[in-house]
């Protein structure tokens, strides 16, 4: 692009070289009445100039037509263009973004929705970008829009809400090949919002707080589960080991002698416990 430029500049030194050599060749008869007339046309000369010179900026590219036909692509620099006979358009190479609107659009299990994206995108061949689209902007958003319609329609809402980056995938591919023809480069494609009807909104949100309490309901039946079966098993450690429900009972006595409270405790040896029941045992064989 550097060299370019400096092609674009390299006029100026040979002009002035040539003006210099055509006034040291001419007579100083000849220049005396040259001087008056000079001074009288150059303004037109320098209109002249400033009218046909044009800047093409570095992230831009010109696309230059002589009497209609395409002839070459200019590059950055100070280019000269002859008024009346050509013509030159410029066209930005930067990124660009669209922005594609909110459309209406039902997907596989008819379900409408409203669905927008944003596209990012670039001009790779600017002579194509001229010549072959009348205006690519506009050629690229709605090429888009009728690509999102089409790529929802395929699909059902669950994978739609899942699969989000596929969907954003297969949509850029798709407008990337067709608009390869145009000169245009698809850099990516981002799904930006699927709005809802509010009626599906309040029955997903019943859905998923069904959901939700299932979950509790499972993982509180799973705990109670697992306290059963510890109690169970320590059940048998105590009545296995001697003196095991002894110590137990002494350690819940301690535990509500230092509660500061008027509970009244009666401590019953279990002993005796077992002396009551061996009598009724006694009873019950009478």
């Amino acid at each position: 692009m550097a060299s370019g430029a400096v092609a674009g500049m390299d006029w100026l030194p040979f002009f002035s070289q040539v003006a210099r050599m055509v006034t040291m060749s001419i007579n100083p008869i000849f220049m005396e009445a040259l001087i008056p007339l000079l001074s009288v046309l150059w303004i037109p000369i320098l209109f002249l100039i400033l009218i046909t010179v044009r800047q093409i900026n570095q992230y831009e590219r010109g696309i230059m037509l002589t009497m209609g036909r395409y002839t070459s692509t200019k590059m950055p620099g100070w280019r000269l263009v002859i008024p009346i006979f050509q013509r030159m358009i410029k066209v930005d190479i930067r990124t660009k973004v669209v922005d594609v609107p909110d459309q209406e659009a039902i997907t596989k299990d008819n379900v409408s929705i409203k669905i927008n994206a944003v596209i990012y995108y670039k001009v790779e061949s600017a002579e194509k970008a001229v010549l072959e689209v009348e205006s690519f902007y506009f050629a690229i958003s709605q090429l888009a829009q009728t690509t999102m319609r089409n790529i929802i329609g395929e699909v059902t809402l669950d994978e739609l809400l899942k699969n989000r980056d596929e969907i954003a995938k297969r949509i850029e591919q798709i407008v990337d090949k067709s608009s390869l023809a145009w000169g245009i480069d698809v850099e990516a494609v981002e799904l930006k919002d699927i709005g809802l009807p509010d009626n599906l909104k309040r029955t997903m949100a019943k859905a998923a707080e069904a959901e939700r309490e299932k979950q509790a309901v499972i993982i509180s039946s799973e705990g109670e589960v697992l306290a059963a079966e510890n109690v169970s098993k320590a059940a048998r450690m105590l009545s296995e080991a001697p003196g095991a429900l002894h110590l137990r009972t002494l350690q819940t006595i301690n535990d509500l002698s230092s509660d500061d409270s008027n509970t009244t405790v009666w401590m019953v040896p279990v002993e005796a416990l077992e002396a009551l029941k061996g009598i009724a045992a006694m009873g019950q064989k009478k």
